[in-house]
């Protein structure tokens, strides 16, 4: 069960870190079910299959911290039995689980208080976080005109369009990823969500950059969310996702080749700053815990 939920874990390409981080962590108590003769042999199954699900997946910060928690947590326990450890690893998961879902909500709540009435933003993709935070800003009274990017070529834009066309309170327009630039000039600030910031760098979903290349030379406050766990100090090297060309165009590429990025690097230097559910973070002290130049 654990190689099947890896294998969902690589083909997650359009959810959410946190989302792909639960399934991870709840997958791990698949072991907690099987018999193992001795505690030191469950341990060593719970260290073989949280690498498992860490190598696949190696771009989200969020699901190689919490699996790192969790075995270190249960590994540094003493046990008397396996059945004790199947128990702790359980109540750890748990635990986990609970604080990445808290997390996110309070990095939503953050947001929202940066948002005024009669704002209008600009966000790309589809992050749970951002849309959190344009929900809990309208259900205090604030009403919100919204720009989203396409995100091509998966176009999750319009995924997150149609979601807030739902929402009372926003006024939604989608708008192709190239004609950002057209409409920065009536946005009062570019909201988007973080796969993770590793040594002074924002890592999100690609055509993160250009937006935030084009909302600085605009004089457009850029803020990144998400929750302070995906802000890493060291021990991870972000790896980049590259997806088939056919998701680009269908049609043979003869005689050219296709690059398709997953994600790309933002330096923080074009960010006004990070909102986590520790608050809001200066974009340049993040900077300066590490190089501000992408890779």
């Amino acid at each position: 069960m654990i190689d099947e939920t890896a294998e969902e874990i690589a083909d997650m390409q359009t959810h959410s870190s946190s989302v792909v981080a639960v399934k991870a962590a709840e997958a791990l108590c698949e072991l907690t079910e099987r018999e193992f003769p001795t505690v030191d042999e469950y341990l060593r199954a719970l260290e073989q299959n949280s690498s498992a699900l860490r190598r696949a997946n190696r771009s989200h910060a969020s699901l190689h911290n919490t699996q790192r928690e969790i075995v270190r947590t249960v590994s540094g326990a003493e046990f008397d039995s396996v059945d004790a450890a199947q128990e702790r690893t359980r109540e750890t998961v748990a635990a986990v689980v609970e604080r990445i879902d808290a997390a996110k909500e309070r990095a939503a709540g953050e947001a929202a208080g940066l948002l005024a009435d009669g704002d209008t933003l600009v966000t790309h993709d589809f992050s749970t976080t951002v849309l959190a935070a344009i929900e809990q800003a309208v259900a205090s009274g604030d009403e919100l005109s919204l720009y989203v990017t396409e995100s091509r070529p998966r176009y999750l834009g319009r995924r997150m369009a149609r979601t807030l066309a739902g929402v009372d309170g926003v006024e939604t327009t989608l708008v192709v990823d190239s004609a950002v630039g057209h409409v920065l000039a009536e946005c009062d600030r570019a909201l988007v969500g973080m796969t993770c910031v590793v040594d002074g760098v924002l890592y999100n979903r690609v055509g993160t950059y250009p937006l935030a290349v084009t909302a600085a030379d605009s004089g457009v406050p850029v803020m990144a969310v998400g929750a302070a766990a995906k802000l890493i100090d060291g021990g991870f090297s972000f790896e980049n996702e590259h997806r088939i060309a056919s998701e680009v165009m269908r049609e043979p590429a003869d005689g050219f080749a296709i690059e398709n990025p997953a994600y790309d690097a933002t330096p923080l230097r074009l960010l006004d700053g990070v909102v986590t559910d520790e608050g809001v973070v200066d974009a340049d002290e993040l900077a300066g815990r590490g190089s501000s130049d992408p890779p």
